[in-house]
């Protein structure tokens, strides 16, 4: 799987279970960490931990390989390294105080609308 379709099955997994203001950047050409950060919210510590365990029921049966997972404990930020994808799952007072979109603002946006149902 490469990784525009490991962004996909994330995408489609958290927009699944929820997750607001999901936001893909493609950090190709700003990182060498991956080629893509997911960024996306949970209303609660128990949504934040079935998003993140969607995104990573969904990549396991797609055939990819989750790396590494922290946070799950507090559940106020999820991290799974997925390799070329990373992604983080806030409940959205962590995700405005780290601001990880302005952080990375020199990364250009990917449009995720068709991965997810209005």
């Amino acid at each position: 799987m490469d990784s525009k379709q490991l962004l996909a099955t994330v995408v489609r997994a958290a927009d699944g279970k929820r997750a607001e203001q999901i936001v893909a950047l493609d950090v190709q050409n700003v990182s060498l960490l991956a080629d893509y950060f997911v960024i996306m919210q949970g209303n609660s510590e128990r949504q934040v931990k079935a998003i993140a365990d969607s995104i990573d029921e969904a990549v396991t049966e797609a055939g990819g390989t989750i790396k590494n997972v922290e946070g799950k404990n507090g559940a106020s930020w999820i991290l799974l390294d997925l390799g070329d994808v990373v992604v983080h799952v806030f409940q959205e007072e962590t995700r405005q105080f780290y601001n990880l979109e302005k952080l990375w603002a020199d990364a250009e946006r990917v449009d995720v609308s068709a991965w997810v149902n209005d």
